[in-house]
């Protein structure tokens, strides 16, 4: 049995989310890393054979559609809103109200042009984060939508940091201090990060 343990920036997880793992053999944090990496993998080469429109990407279906993809051979509950409340995120009955909210509010900003597109994927980013809909996986998954959203606006995809530095462990602080700071509407560190 698998014993999972709490990371710097990752959402711990309750017994019985634990339980929703499928893959029966994983026995380390490498190994749950490297299963979801693979699983993320083929989900970004289903994502790139999809024609990215707008009106589809700000929509239910394809916010859990995308999760599911991404999880679909690590955890059971793949594409499904977490039913209990985390140390971040929104509390669980108000996720359907606030991320509808949230597309709303995004499919507003692109018609009327309220911020140049980047800066509204960076917040679109920032809110899904700060929602959290799913027991685990929110930040992978809000930024590989995030960059679907700018793809189907002829944009290239963020690079998250990662393209300047080797050093993931750094990247991830820096980026989850770019999210505390959003947190608090400042979104220079995060609109800094994106493009480095």
């Amino acid at each position: 049995m698998f014993n999972f343990r709490d990371t710097f920036g990752n959402t711990p997880l309750n017994p019985d989310e634990t339980a929703g793992l499928i893959p029966i053999h994983i026995s380390t944090q490498a190994e749950l890393n490297e299963w979801e990496q693979a699983n993320i993998v083929e989900a970004e080469l289903w994502l790139s054979n999809q024609p990215l429109k707008i009106n589809e990407i700000l929509h239910f279906d394809f916010i859990k559609k995308m999760h599911h993809k991404m999880f679909d051979k690590t955890w059971r509950w793949a594409g499904n809103f977490r039913r209990t409340n985390k140390n971040i995120g929104v509390d669980w009955h108000t996720i359907s109200t606030q991320l509808q909210h949230l597309l709303d509010d995004i499919i507003f900003q692109i018609a009327n042009k309220a911020y140049v597109i980047d800066e509204i994927a960076a917040r679109f980013h920032h809110r899904l984060v700060f929602i959290h809909p799913f027991a685990n996986g929110n930040g992978r998954w809000s930024r590989l939508v995030t960059d679907a959203l700018l793809i189907s606006q002829n944009r290239p995809r963020f690079s998250w940091g990662i393209s300047n530095s080797k050093n993931t462990e750094n990247i991830r602080k820096r980026y989850i201090k770019a999210l505390k700071e959003a947190d608090k509407h400042n979104y220079s560190l995060l609109l800094k990060l994106i493009r480095l």
